[in-house]
């Protein structure tokens, strides 16, 4: 009996020490992140990351998001604190957060650069490949002090990515055209995680080395690029009506295949867990216009 008092005393103990033990972690920008304990005032500056975090466990320490933070459900509850383009910098000090997770490439870097001359820890974000959201993950876990709950997602996370990995590692190449939008007619570049997605699909972004994020580029660019399938996410669930305005053009292979393809952009655009839901939509589509080539 007191042996086991003992042990339970001794497990407790190490328990309230891991709870309170300091912090050091360095952010996606290069930058250590030191917190004196786990955080438990949260501000999350990206739908993506709110998402994760509560992923990986921390969304009971969540005490504010920007706009367009609406999964999972309760994260639609959350006080707002302005978009993740234009921050409402007087809202997030209002919420007295112990950490605050930026995006790199979304955030103003002016503003969050605001918050840390404010005191504020700033974690900054920027999952540009799959195996990225694993590690976001793991990297909220240890910030939050949810680690167990996070590494079985980050784990989860990587198995089922095996999976799709190997079941279309030798799929023949498929050349995608990934349109998010339509005036100006913008794609997704090498450093864009949906570039990622395409790979792991067999397919080949079109587009897949050019530098920037979400490029502009022209129509006559795409014609003369031929793609053999258009994939397109818009604003919602609902096919984007600009999807079909490439039937205007009926020599392009895409077309003549009818390989017009649609995906939710919140599986898709959102670099979270559910990725994988988009990124096997995506697999599948590119199935599809494997099977409509006209045989030998």
């Amino acid at each position: 009996m007191l042996k086991r008092f003992l042990l339970a005393a001794l497990l407790a103990s190490l328990t309230l020490a891991a709870q309170t033990a300091p912090i050091r972690l360095k952010d996606d920008a290069g930058r250590l992140v030191e917190l004196p304990g786990p955080a438990r005032r949260i501000v999350s500056l990206a739908p993506h990351a709110t998402e994760t975090l509560y992923a990986a466990g921390a969304g009971p320490y969540l005490v504010g998001a920007v706009d367009y933070s609406d999964y999972p459900p309760e994260a639609r509850q959350l006080p707002r604190v302005g978009g993740y383009s234009r921050l409402d910098l007087e809202a997030v000090l209002k919420l007295k957060p112990d950490l605050v997770i930026a995006w790199e490439s979304g955030n103003a870097p002016a503003q969050v650069d605001k918050l840390r001359a404010l005191g504020l820890p700033v974690f900054v974000t920027q999952p540009n490949t799959m195996d990225d959201v694993a590690v976001q993950l793991e990297h909220y876990g240890r910030l939050a002090g949810t680690e167990a709950t996070a590494g079985a997602a980050a784990s989860a996370f990587r198995q089922r990515l095996a999976g799709l990995r190997a079941e279309y590692a030798r799929r023949p190449p498929v050349p995608v055209f990934y349109q998010i939008w339509k005036e100006p007619l913008m794609t997704v570049g090498k450093p864009q995680i949906i570039s990622s997605a395409i790979s792991i699909c067999g397919g080949v972004n079109v587009y897949g080395e050019l530098q920037q994020m979400a490029p502009t580029v022209s129509l006559e660019a795409v014609l003369t690029a031929n793609p053999e399938a258009i994939v397109a996410t818009g604003m919602g669930d609902a096919k984007p009506e600009w999807l079909d305005d490439w039937k205007r053009w009926p020599r392009l292979l895409a077309v003549q295949r009818g390989n017009l393809f649609h995906i939710n952009p919140d599986i898709m655009q959102r670099h979270t867990p559910r990725i994988l839901d988009g990124t096997a939509a995506l697999c599948r589509a590119l199935e599809t216009a494997r099977q409509r080539r006209p045989g030998p």
